[in-house]
């Protein structure tokens, strides 16, 4: 739980933000002064007032007139100069703040993302940063400005009469008081609402993502009475907040209306014992009503200035956290890639798993020559997927090393790791870009005879018969597209980035028995002269690879042919007619 006050909480955005806090500082210097400007004119007013009681006369009046018209100009003048000030800034600040939070979330570990709901993480992206660039433009500004004004109004309060000022300053003490108060009930609420957003947030991204299931399944009505639940929740905390705003905005508008009153009775007093002039007692009041504003906006502001810390507290939330794999301090580079891969002894648990849970693999050891492919099969749940994952460090091995040509995996960047590694998931996932986009994503630079090559040995000719071919866009996650068809663009977004190691989870469970052979026959050619970790849920995915490791109970108890194997292991051929029977229900 973070227990930093507002103020240190709002000035972690320092770095962010200071190359705006000129433009910032001048913005509430232009607001100040149309303030002050304001503040300026009852003098005026004043004048007029009591030159009219010596010399009732129109061009007595000119002098004055004048004055508050040239006052009234000037505001308007420095008004407009403060919006031209703050606003671009404020976005240069925002879009500042977006890079960075999108940058660590690149950053960030497959761990976290499997934690942390998506609509927190997008609540974050944008509407808490939204809410700092209006705080740092409007909010910031106009309570420093305002805070100040009510300062100096309340010293030319007195100037005009020390017991009209003294009612002013004691009324505003309950003010300020009711404002501490609020500040420590209101920010929880703050929060409470903002985190129910997010989930809110996640909510609609399952329902969107999930459309097809939930009409397939008649379960429309059921998630939408789940969401009208969770828009109702935050719908209570945000009626929770107004109401809370409203009881400041009680205070803040009552007890000055009260002051002016008794005021009011006070000053009328005063010029009947000729203790202040009449110019005196309306110059008096037309100050208070221009401090009227700026006492007013006060719990506005304080509102605003709490879910500006609640976004900065949300915001280092993920900034803060820290990158468990990240790149080494001193690097190693692979110079001549061969595609060597051992696993020495690999140990894994995933970091939200019970201390007394058993590891999930338990010294893998296994050796993949350069150019040879291995079929990694074992029974649903032994870890396969997972020690693929470690290959690339998506997870960190608990134990043990993984190299890639003598070289621990970790001792090198993650960029050029997964240069040398590519990974094709069972579940493939695209992005709304063009074919051509997503094919080249592990190697933007290919050439268009790559592309035809990969796309070629993946089978995904259907590419040309889509309406604007390899300009093709397609939609979000490739959902526009069948399942075959997005496996096979995986596949070949995998094979284009030419890598010295293949990694390929299950890529082809989505494809008809006649393309699933045909994409192999042409992997063959791939598979040559690259080393390949494929993990098979298909006998004939076996069929593909020069040799076969057997995953039991977390680690590797067998490696050989498949015909060997099916002779001489009883854990082998329960595995394989496993797979049989699964493949012949589909």
């Amino acid at each position: 739980m973070n227990n930093r006050g507002t103020v240190a909480t709002l000035l972690r955005i320092f770095p962010y933000a200071k190359r705006a806090l000129p433009r910032v500082i001048l913005g509430i210097v232009a607001a100040l002064s149309t303030q002050l400007l304001a503040l300026t004119v009852p003098t005026f007013l004043s004048g007029i007032v009591n030159n009219l009681k010596t010399n009732p006369s129109v061009s007595a009046l000119i002098p004055g007139v004048i004055a508050v018209l040239v006052l009234g100009i000037g505001e308007a003048t420095f008004v407009l100069l403060r919006r031209w000030l703050v606003l671009t800034p404020g976005t240069h600040v925002e879009a500042g703040l977006r890079r960075s939070l999108y940058a660590k979330l690149q950053d960030l570990e497959v761990g976290f993302h499997d934690k942390w709901p998506s609509g927190q993480l997008l609540s974050r992206v944008t509407g808490d940063l939204s809410l700092i660039r209006r705080w740092l433009s409007f909010g910031l500004v106009l309570m420093v400005s305002n805070v100040i004004t009510i300062v100096v109004g309340l010293v030319i309060l007195c100037s005009y009469h020390w017991i009209l000022g003294a009612i002013f300053i004691v009324t505003s003490i309950p003010i300020w008081f009711k404002g501490f108060k609020f500040e420590t009930e209101y920010h929880r609420v703050a929060r409470q609402s903002q985190d129910q957003a997010g989930d809110l947030a996640t909510s609609v991204e399952e329902a969107v993502h999930g459309i097809r299931v939930l009409k397939a399944f008649g379960r429309g009505n059921f998630f939408a009475d789940k969401f009208a639940r969770d828009a109702n929740a935050l719908r209570s905390t945000e009626l929770k907040k107004a109401r809370m705003i409203a009881s400041l905005w009680l205070y803040l508008i009552m007890i000055p209306e009260t002051a002016v009153g008794v005021s009011m009775l006070v000053g009328i007093y005063l010029v009947s014992q000729n203790q202040l002039t009449i110019g005196g007692l309306v110059a008096f009041f037309a100050t208070a009503r221009v401090l009227t504003w700026p006492t007013e906006s006060i719990g506005f502001f304080i509102s605003m200035t709490l879910d500006a810390k609640t976004a900065v507290e949300r915001f280092f939330e993920v900034i803060d956290t820290n990158v468990d794999i990240a790149d080494p301090e001193h690097p190693k580079h692979i110079e001549n890639p061969q595609g060597r891969l051992v696993f020495k002894d690999v140990h894994f648990k995933y970091p939200d798993a019970p201390e007394d849970q058993a590891d999930l693999l338990k010294g893998v050891d296994l050796e993949i020559q350069p150019g040879e492919s291995i079929a990694l099969i074992g029974i649903t749940g032994c870890g396969k997927t997972t020690l693929t994952a470690l290959t690339t460090r998506l997870y960190d091995a608990t134990a043990g090393s993984i190299e890639l040509d003598g070289v621990d995996v970790r001792d090198l960047t993650r960029e050029e790791l997964r240069q040398h590694i590519a990974m094709a998931f069972e579940d493939a996932t695209l992005f709304s870009s063009s074919v051509r986009d997503n094919v080249l994503l592990g190697r933007p630079d290919a050439s268009d005879a790559d592309l035809k090559q990969a796309l070629e040995i993946a089978q995904a000719h259907f590419v040309y018969d889509l309406p604007d071919g390899l300009d093709t866009k397609i939609g979000e996650e490739g959902l526009s597209l069948s399942g075959g068809q997005r496996q096979r663009l995986a596949l070949a977004r995998a094979v284009a980035a030419r890598p010295s190691v293949l990694v390929l989870d299950d890529p082809l469970s989505a494809l008809d028995v006649d393309t699933e052979a045909m994409v192999e026959d042409a992997l063959r050619t791939v598979l040559k002269s690259t080393t390949a970790l494929i993990v098979a849920h298909r006998p004939s995915t076996v069929m593909l690879a020069d040799r076969v490791a057997l995953l039991e109970d977390g680690r590797i108890t067998a490696v050989g042919k498949h015909s060997e194997l099916l002779a001489t292991n009883e854990h082998y051929r329960h595995v394989i007619s496993s797979i049989e029977e699964e493949a012949n229900k589909r």
